[in-house]
């Protein structure tokens, strides 16, 4: 890869702090997942679903970050917006019906019958998200992405100020 590539990426603070959110939602799933249900989970830092939604944090936050770099009236914001929206209604109308039409077949799957079947592995149920999973996650994406942006910037900023690498250029 061409240093000036790994700059660019490593320069790019909308993308790094979306991802960032991202993982700070995902990470609040293993604490929800301990202080609610009072047990060590950490499958639920890769699975889909649950409280709050990740692709929300993930979406929101690049969104505002983008808005907040490249400007909240420029085109590829509004771009961003509406990718976003989508993203969010996806992950609580469709994603979520078919989480519950697989709920639905499992249990179909379980029920009695006459003929013998052969043994199946249950369908993931817990695909999509209820609206206000959408919304907290939907939240902690700007919550977290703006004000690391602003006062943090960039990975490759972030360590030529902490005096792991000297400025490129």
């Amino acid at each position: 890869m061409n240093s000036s590539v790994l700059a660019g990426v490593l320069d790019n603070g909308v993308l790094w702090w979306g991802l960032a959110a991202c993982g700070v939602a995902q990470l609040s799933k293993l604490l929800i997942e301990l202080v609610v249900h009072r047990r060590w989970n950490p499958r639920v830092l890769v699975e889909t679903g649950g409280m709050p939604s990740s692709h929300s944090a993930l979406l929101t936050g690049t969104t505002a970050a983008l808005g907040w770099v490249q400007g909240f009236g420029e085109p590829l914001f509004g771009l961003a917006a509406v990718l976003c929206f989508v993203v969010l209604y996806d992950a609580s109308g469709v994603r979520r019906a078919a989480g519950l039409t697989a709920a639905r077949v499992n249990a179909m799957a379980s029920a009695p019958e006459s003929q013998p079947q052969t043994p199946t592995k249950p369908l993931k149920e817990n695909l999509g998200h209820t609206r206000l999973e959408v919304l907290i996650g939907a939240l902690i994406g700007p919550l977290v992405a703006l004000p690391g942006l602003v006062l943090a910037g960039s990975p490759l900023h972030l360590a030529q100020g902490l005096g792991w690498l000297t400025p490129i250029g």
